[in-house]
């Protein structure tokens, strides 16, 4: 029999969680791990059709009051007005979960020399992933971190990282036998960078607001399956002691578990769960 009080831990009923890229693949897990569990999870998204369409859906399955609204997060106006805007209708936020970044790919490239090596990257690229995925999280956490450090009980924020913020990428992984030197994919020096930044940005804020009770930990996940072609698959499944890449709602536990009571002792965590990749 399942003990009810234990299994109340992981309760989320009445929580309102705000997570940032609410409308990409994993946002939309995130948002429906804590619907699951009782919580209104906003959508903030670049894309406001992709947000209130992400937020629909949730409400629809769920019968939570989602919304989803659109937000530049590299824009601090833009940050502050929709704090407002949420504050308004729910009074509070008791998680932030920044998810929001960008991912550059290891894109097909007919140019004489591929743009994601280091020696051809441009600084624009460079000062836009920067923007996104460290400033955004950064305005995100001074201003609804700020907020939930205000509530009588704290709350939590969730960084999302990744396996690529805790070891270097594989470029082996992209490697095409048809392409000279100067041609070879690789992934971009502005993933790792980011998802290494993102674990400094944990630590601080784990014990900035720690005696208001406001927790941070980061998960690093692994790869996520999404339509990637059978070479590449066949060659990370070699790297991961699991054999696999994970599927798109294997991180809703995770997620579920660190938004509540059953974390409460945990902050300034790293939390790895990429199949064990990082292990080798």
């Amino acid at each position: 029999m399942i003990d009810k009080q234990y299994a109340s831990l992981f309760a989320l009923t009445g929580k309102v969680v705000v997570i940032t890229g609410g409308a990409g693949l994993l946002g939309q897990q995130h948002a429906a791990a804590v619907a699951k569990y009782g919580a209104v999870p906003i959508i903030l998204d670049i894309s406001k059709e992709k947000a209130e369409a992400a937020a629909a859906l949730i409400n629809e399955e769920y019968g939570v009051e989602s919304i989803g609204l659109s937000l530049d997060i590299t824009l601090e106006e833009d940050v502050v007005s929709c704090l407002e805007l949420i504050k308004r209708k729910y009074e509070k936020i008791d998680v932030l979960i920044n998810n929001a970044a960008n991912n550059p790919k290891v894109e097909k490239n007919t140019e004489e020399k591929d743009f994601s090596r280091l020696e051809n990257f441009d600084l624009e690229v460079w000062n836009k992933d920067i923007s996104v995925s460290l400033t955004g999280s950064f305005l995100c956490s001074k201003y609804f971190g700020h907020a939930i450090s205000k509530n009588p009980d704290g709350g939590v924020i969730i960084n999302v990282s990744s396996d690529l913020g805790v070891i270097a990428p594989d470029q082996r992984l992209y490697f095409k036998s048809e392409k000279s030197a100067e041609q070879q994919p690789v992934k971009p020096i502005t993933y790792s960078v980011c998802k290494s930044g993102i674990l400094g940005l944990t630590r601080y804020l784990a014990t900035y607001w720690a005696d208001r009770n406001v927790r941070c930990n980061a998960i690093c996940p692994g790869g996520v399956l999404n339509n990637q072609d059978e070479d590449f698959l066949k060659k990370i499944n070699t790297l991961i002691p699991l054999g696999r890449m994970a599927n798109v709602d294997d991180y809703q536990g995770i997620i579920v578990f660190l938004c509540s009571d059953a974390a409460v002792y945990m902050t300034g965590a790293i939390i790895n769960i990429d199949g064990g990749r990082t292990c080798w």
